[in-house]
């Protein structure tokens, strides 16, 4: 499956969550618009069940389900790629472990020429952030606009905005070059599929 161009991205809310309550809002997000979703979890009970039945939900929406951090699950699932962080494997690992096909994503804070390297290794896309305060990372050090503007005019994978993006404070970062905006409380604190219609009319405009 190939990674989207544009619109919602989603990272699956899991605190405190069952599994049941996690699928049931993930296809609400579906239902609203959202074409990627990341399988995030802390701390998962089960996270081969849970992560194979998000797959299926995925697969009937048409969107891609990404692992975030987990190759060996993403792996052992047949997930349709894998999100890599600061601490994670190399992207060539991940090729390796998954197939060629496989989307492989990178966190690249708000280093530019991180984004430049990993693009040149192989990257299907390039995630930036964060860009406001967020819940879900309240320590992540902060990105700055400016970054998407020069990463619009130097990479051609699609950027990924993530961190604190509400439907009134996205279009800033689409205007200044994302193509996908990553989003965890925005959808999932409320009603995820009036939530995600909500983000999808950003696209729209």
């Amino acid at each position: 499956m190939k990674f989207p161009h544009r619109g919602l991205y989603v990272i699956t809310q899991t605190e405190n969550k069952s599994a049941t309550t996690i699928i049931a809002e993930v296809t609400a997000a579906l239902k609203g618009g959202a074409v990627v979703v990341q399988y995030r979890d802390k701390n998962p009970e089960d996270a081969k069940a849970l992560a194979t039945q998000l797959l299926e939900i995925c697969h009937q929406y048409h969107a891609p389900l990404i692992v975030n951090d987990d190759i060996e699950l993403a792996a052992a699932i047949g997930a349709d790629g894998v999100h890599l962080g600061r601490e994670d494997e190399s992207i060539e690992t991940a090729r390796q472990r998954l197939n060629q096909d496989a989307i492989i994503g990178v966190s690249c804070y708000d280093d530019l020429d991180k984004a430049l390297a990993m693009q040149q290794a192989g990257a299907d896309y390039v995630a930036f952030g964060r860009f406001f305060p967020s819940t879900s990372k309240p320590l992540a050090s902060p990105a700055h606009i400016e970054t998407l503007r020069r990463a619009k005019r130097s990479i051609s994978v699609p950027i990924v905005a993530i961190g604190g993006i509400l439907p009134d404070n996205g279009d800033q970062l689409l205007a200044a070059g994302a193509d996908l905006l990553a989003v965890i409380g925005g959808v999932f604190d409320d009603d995820p599929e009036q939530a995600a219609r909500s983000y999808q009319r950003l696209f729209e405009q």
